[in-house]
């Protein structure tokens, strides 16, 4: 296990664990680089790998906290917070080993000279400048499973806010970009076992600080401050 190597980082907007999207594939189509680390940036390492259309990330939870003891039974906040379930039986963060696994659309290869080959991908679930172990091709044949049941998380999967905007701040940001923070709020970045309707979140993407407030249905965007 020792010789485990980071072979790249990603880069996008979310500079903070808050308001990163719950699973890949959830962030309404927001671009992210993959920025490969100089002893992995052999232009012949990627070779073919335009003819893909998604890819796996196999990545570290390197924000994750350090503990010495493992818990078997985790808390998922979209369970509301007080369930408890097997660690093996979700996505949590807080497992024996912080790896994580993250399917993304292949949006194109991007010579650069200072970054040499970069991949630009959407649909990440990773904070920027998460180390990537490995990066694999998704294969429809063998990875796609139509019939897969989805256990406890079959009841939240389609759990949407209604996000309104009764000031029309987020008009003053490009549309791609509102669509990816619609996406964000959409799927409650809070906590589940926040309830409490005054409270104001606040969460930055992209050099905006985005502050707002949720009865648990309605969410309404009320400040957006340009860092």
């Amino acid at each position: 296990m020792n010789d485990l190597r980071i072979i790249a980082k990603i880069r996008n907007g979310y500079t903070g664990k808050f308001g990163i999207p719950r699973q890949s594939g959830l962030d309404g189509g927001d671009l992210s680089e993959i920025v490969f680390e100089k002893p992995y940036r052999d232009p012949s390492a990627l070779k073919g790998i335009e003819g893909f259309s998604h890819l796996w990330l196999i990545w570290y939870f390197s924000e994750g906290e350090e503990k010495d003891v493992w818990s078997p039974t985790v808390r998922p906040p979209r369970l509301g917070g007080n369930t408890r379930v097997g660690v093996f039986a979700t996505r949590s963060p807080n497992r024996p080993n912080r790896i994580g696994l993250s399917c993304v659309q292949l949006d194109g290869v991007q010579d650069t000279e200072k970054d040499g080959r970069v991949l630009l991908v959407r649909g990440a679930d990773l904070m920027n400048g998460t180390p990537i172990l490995d990066v694999k091709p998704y294969l429809s044949f063998c990875d796609c499973y139509p019939e897969a049941k989805n256990g406890f998380a079959e009841a939240v999967k389609d759990k949407k806010l209604i996000v309104t905007d009764p000031n029309g701040l987020m008009n003053n940001l490009p549309k791609e970009e509102q669509n990816v923070i619609v996406s964000i709020l959409e799927q409650d970045p809070r906590p589940s076992y926040h309830n409490d309707p005054e409270r104001v979140y606040a969460f930055e993407k992209s050099g905006f600080r985005i502050r707002f407030s949720t009865d648990g249905k309605i969410l309404s965007v009320i400040e957006l401050i340009k860092l």
